[in-house]
């Protein structure tokens, strides 16, 4: 089993990702500076995995832009076992957010990134799997969307996703030996289906589901359903929903690949193919909760498109990997977390 780096793995997605590559028996090092995340969802990583995982998990407090930072987490791999490759999701990630603070999101995404590489460079790494986006599609002219589609994003968060596989494609193409797979995520919601580790937004939550879960919670007092009059059956925006563990199964199905193959660029959507709307998913909460979701439409958001589903096949193709789950699955899970901890891992 491989000794691996996991940047921003107490994260949503990355602290479920770190748990199945514990399961499978991989060694991590996890570096995460928790500016929007929490040490115990690591914590609870480890209860999940067992009591023999606590001696392959190892956390590091520190940031992807500092150079000591990342020498010290390549060197805290136990034994004398390099780092053999990289899960990069360390990075800001909410449109609203990226519009407002542009210099945020480009210095932590990209140059962040670019410090990432250049360590690993140093280090003897060529091994990655990138956290890319959806987002990067803009306003697409196909649904579903291939990862042949236009780079077209419109949001500064999107720029900085594209910027770095850009860098990736420059970086492969200027030394052999790098195998890289970006993967472009569409919605990532659910939950671990222990309810134990889950989605832990601070603020106000700029996604639906966990929006939508806080309102069933009792946290929050409405929903706002942004635009009823889209081009859809029933007025909302549609949305291709994943549910995080087929997800973080998908990162450890691109690693198995870029591990055994020859070094190459892979590009591939993680998305399930199937479209649900804004009152799709409200409806399949109200049912796995129990509880009501009240709602209010209000006028669209810029930026915001009709519908963005995943064309999925190429990952199916090349990994082997296809979503699981289906929509009442995350609602469930997601209900599960949500209901035992009201107020996240604070609580």
């Amino acid at each position: 089993m491989a000794q691996l780096l996991i940047t921003g793995g107490a994260g949503f997605i990355g602290s479920h990702t770190a748990l199945v590559l514990l399961e499978a028996g991989h060694n991590l090092v996890v570096l995460d500076n928790f500016s929007n995340s929490a040490p115990e969802a690591l914590r609870r990583v480890q209860e999940l995995a067992g009591p023999e995982a606590a001696q392959r998990l190892t956390v590091v407090e520190g940031d992807i832009r500092s150079a000591a930072d990342l020498d010290r987490t390549f060197a805290a791999a136990p034994g004398d076992q390099p780092v053999a490759a990289v899960i990069h999701f360390a990075g800001l990630k909410a449109v609203g957010e990226s519009v407002r603070e542009p210099l945020r999101y480009w210095d932590v995404n990209l140059a962040g990134s670019r410090q990432l590489l250049a360590a690993m460079q140093a280090h003897g790494c060529r091994t990655l799997v990138f956290s890319s986006s959806a987002t990067l599609y803009g306003y697409p002219e196909v649904v579903p969307i291939p990862e042949t589609a236009p780079i077209q994003p419109i949001n500064p968060y999107g720029h900085s996703k594209a910027a770095v596989e850009q860098l990736l494609d420059d970086l492969a193409a200027s030394e052999p030996g790098w195998r890289i797979a970006r993967l472009r995520y569409f919605n990532p919601v659910g939950a671990h289906p222990s309810g134990r580790i889950g989605e832990d937004p601070s603020g106000v939550p700029n996604n639906l589901f966990p929006f939508v879960s806080q309102v069933a919670v009792g946290r929050r007092a409405e929903l706002q359903v942004f635009g009823g009059d889209w081009p859809t059956p029933d007025g909302s925006g549609i949305r291709d929903y994943i549910h995080v563990m087929d997800l973080a199964e998908g990162h450890r199905a691109a690693l198995d690949v870029l591990l055994a193959e020859p070094p190459q660029l892979l590009t591939l959507n993680l998305g399930s193919g199937e479209g649900h709307s804004v009152l799709d998913v409200v409806r399949a909460f109200e049912a796995a909760s129990g509880r009501p979701v009240p709602f209010q439409i209000v006028a669209r958001r810029d930026g915001d498109a009709a519908s963005t589903v995943a064309d999925p096949r190429l990952a199916a193709e090349r990994l082997g990997w296809r979503t699981r789950r289906g929509l009442a699955d995350m609602c469930r899970d997601g209900w599960c977390w949500q209901q035992a901890n009201p107020h996240g891992y604070g609580h």
